[in-house]
């Protein structure tokens, strides 16, 4: 295609999109590399074609019984084929949940060698795990836009010594680089973070920025025991992520259940809404994320590169190469600082330390390559240039298509009608009511407003504003309440515009958000026909356009 040809003189390289970009970039300028100082047998697996195409993908982890597959059924509103719930640990696979025009299980050895899912590599972990692994597919408009992937509660106590048969951890961390949400769910009502747990945790360390809490079931709980409960999670967590952001929580009950204890249900709604719109974002920002670990990828691929061969570069030609082999294995993080010094490289970008000398122990130094200068140069040149110009097609994708968020089952139902987020407050009191809801509070308003001294009715800006500051509000929010008070400009405020102005600032001091225009049903009745005038006026002028 044209895509390699020089256009208008720029340079070559342009793409048609971003995920064809980052396969082309991937495959002609990391994967030489990576193949080359078998960063594969160390770190992750090649990515596939489908890992750049592959819808978002939202991984939930937690301990058994805290409601992950229950939650997935909360989104959709549907159950999924070879689901499982129950208190004792029922989903004991990787379930894959995905769109599909008819509802169906594919198992695990059918999946990793389907071309069209980005699933292939898993081959690798063995068939104890691939017969714990399968994909149900639904026609579920949810599933249209994310995919999710529901996985084994991991187990407490003595139950997490008997071995799984594969390694869960690795599994985990497998996804954890392919997906663009991992979500840790918690149980407010037993709250303990098992070994397995934390070993989990640790596992992902390297995608906290993909990480959000949940802390689910907390309408057992009264809120008292629910601060407590916050204040011990937020404690465990962090001496297990070590990050010194703090990670985000949701607190809540995600399910279709009435709530146990109710005291806190403005708090869940809340709570569950900025979930919802977290989750919704994932589809326009996936190609970003996607650019971002394959941006995380490199600076390890490189980092492998110069650990390899160095190690190359200390082997005996000849003799002593198994004494040797063990001591640069055990002097492994002298070579750390050594390349860090000279190649000027972070500390954190290095792989940790035990994982590769258990790995480096049944490696063959002297296959390894020795140092590639220009295999490193195509992969500097990628992240200094090829990236920055992805990143511009990322911002012209997401600002073509600004309409793409999930929809259907539990998104539906949080937008709109009188259920919806914020209904029927704030400024939106009173909006399915035939009075005026300011006309309620009007008597005492007048009473300040006559005590300001109106002429012909009206009274100043500079009077209306001494009363207006009493409130202790800033300037810039009281301008805006101006703004909006003063529906026919005249720089004045007749007594129902001056008491439009007390509702907002108590709409304001309530903690709720002001509008950006005044909506219809805060309009004065006096002011009804006049607002109409101008809207009508608005639309023809844009038509005339």
């Amino acid at each position: 295609p044209s895509c390699w040809c020089p256009k208008d003189g720029k340079d070559p390289e342009l793409f048609q999109n971003v995920s064809e970009g980052l396969r082309r970039l991937y495959r002609t300028k990391l994967f030489p590399l990576e193949d080359t100082y078998r960063f594969h047998d160390f770190h992750s697996p090649a990515l596939e074609d489908a890992d750049f195409d592959n819808k978002p993908m939202v991984l939930l982890v937690g301990q058994y019984s805290t409601g992950k597959t229950t939650f997935i059924r909360h989104l959709m509103e549907q159950d999924f084929p070879g689901m499982r719930i129950g208190p004792e640990p029922t989903t004991d696979s990787f379930i894959a949940v995905m769109h599909g025009e008819q509802d169906g299980v594919i198992p695990g050895n059918a999946l990793v060698v389907d071309p069209k899912k980005p699933f292939r590599k898993l081959n690798a972990f063995g068939n104890a795990f691939l017969n714990r692994f399968m994909c149900a597919q639904l026609p579920n408009p949810v599933l249209e836009s994310i995919s999710i992937i529901d996985t084994p509660g991991i187990l407490s106590g003595e139950k997490q010594r008997i071995s799984r048969g594969y390694d869960f951890a690795a599994v985990l961390e497998w996804f954890a680089e392919r997906v663009d949400r991992i979500i840790l769910l918690f149980d407010a009502h037993k709250l303990d973070i098992s070994d397995e747990f934390s070993e989990v945790i640790r596992a992902l360390k390297n995608h906290e920025d993909k990480m959000r809490v949940v802390l689910n079931k907390a309408d057992q709980i009264s809120t008292q025991q629910l601060m407590r409960v916050y204040g011990a999670l937020m404690w465990s967590l962090g001496k297990i992520i070590n990050t010194p952001e703090v990670v985000r929580v949701y607190i809540g009950s995600f399910w279709a259940q009435p709530l146990l204890v109710p005291d806190n249900r403005k708090l869940f709604e809340a709570e569950e809404q900025d979930l919802f719109l977290d989750i919704q974002s994932l589809p326009r920002n996936a190609a970003l994320r996607k650019l971002n670990d394959l941006i995380k990828r490199a600076r390890l691929a490189k980092v492998h590169a110069y650990i390899i061969s160095s190690l190359k570069k200390e082997m005996p030609s000849v003799f002593g190469k198994d004494s040797k082999k063990k001591e640069l294995i055990n002097n492994l993080g002298e070579i750390y600082q050594r390349i860090e010094k000279e190649h000027q490289i972070s500390p954190g970008d290095f792989p940790n330390i035990s994982k590769m000398q258990e790995i480096l122990n049944g490696q063959d130094f002297s296959k390894f390559a020795s140092l590639k200068p220009k295999l490193l140069e195509q992969v500097e040149d990628m992240l200094a240039h090829d990236i920055a110009r992805l990143m511009a097609l990322v911002r012209q994708e997401e600002a073509a298509m600004p309409s793409q968020s999930v929809h259907g089952g539990a998104f539906e139902g949080a937008m709109s009608g009188p259920f919806g987020h914020g209904y029927g407050e704030g400024a939106s009191e009173g909006i399915d009511e035939l009075e005026w809801v300011v006309g309620r509070d009007k008597p005492s308003y007048d009473e300040i407003f006559y005590t300001l001294g109106p002429i012909n009715g009206k009274v100043s800006g500079a009077a209306a504003k001494k009363e207006m500051l009493k409130s202790k509000l800033p300037n810039t929010v009281l301008g805006k309440i101006w703004k909006l008070a003063d529906v026919d400009r005249d720089g004045y405020l007749d007594d129902e515009e001056f008491a439009l102005a007390n509702h907002l600032i108590k709409v304001k001091l309530e903690g709720h958000e002001l509008p950006a225009e005044l909506p219809n049903h805060l309009v004065p009745p006096s002011k009804r026909d006049l607002v109409v005038e101008e809207s009508r006026k608005k639309m023809q002028d844009g038509s005339s356009e």
